[in-house]
């Protein structure tokens, strides 16, 4: 299992925001390639970048500082935040990033990505009490995640992240039911976020046998070791 470490990018800065309220942010530091230089020399395999502007403008902004991220960290960047259209889709992996990850604009776009990037393009399935959470989790829509999920597994779309947006930033452990849940309704690899306090939390989703698990605030504040994952 991947132990991947969250670069949530607001301002060219390296923040977390608590379930993702723009008025709840954490600052941890003001230059991400330093950030992702350290989880890289720590044992990281992967990095989950997240254009924290890109997901509230509706489209990627800070794209300059993804690229310097992916040439300087030495391993491979998952991307998203505002990748909403296949051209997009297209510019963030012309950066480098060896994979991009789309949210609900996936529903229309599911089938042509898939058939044209494969496993470069990952889903973002964000939720918020049992809810798909979208637009920078700034809105919840009456859909269920796991009917969204298979619909989009349907369409050719193998891999996704799945986030409790009510628990992320909270340090308050993953709802494993849920993860679960999805996990065994859609059938194809899920990377979990959202909630993990603890190397314990880590072990805990491995053992449901997802393919990774996205570690942020956690990481940042000493309270999961990587080198131990």
């Amino acid at each position: 299992m991947l132990v991947i470490p969250a670069i949530d990018l607001r301002h060219r800065r390296c923040v977390r925001l608590i379930q993702g309220d723009a008025g709840r942010e954490l600052v941890y530091a003001d230059d991400p390639l330093l950030v992702a230089a350290r989880w890289a020399q720590q044992g990281a395999r992967w990095l989950h970048v997240v254009d924290l502007d890109g997901a509230l403008a509706g489209r990627p902004v800070q794209l300059d500082l993804v690229r310097a991220i992916v040439q300087h960290s030495g391993v491979p960047v998952q991307v998203g935040g505002g990748f909403r259209t296949a051209e997009d889709v297209e510019t963030g992996l012309a950066i480098g990033a060896a994979r991009v990850i789309v949210g609900t604009a996936a529903s229309r776009l599911a089938g042509a990505l898939s058939s044209r990037y494969g496993e470069r393009v990952a889903v973002a399935v964000d939720v918020k009490a049992g809810r798909v959470a979208v637009k920078g989790w700034t809105e919840v829509r009456d859909l269920d995640p796991i009917s969204l999920g298979r619909q989009l597994v349907a369409q050719g779309i193998s891999r996704f992240v799945y986030t409790d947006a009510g628990r992320d930033g909270m340090l308050a452990g993953p709802d494993l039911d849920s993860v679960r849940a999805f996990m065994e309704s859609v059938g194809v690899s899920v990377i979990a976020a959202g909630g993990i306090a603890s190397n314990r939390d880590v072990t805990a989703l491995g053992e449901l046998g997802v393919e990774g698990v996205v570690v942020g605030r956690a990481l940042y504040e000493g309270k999961v070791d990587l080198s131990a994952c």
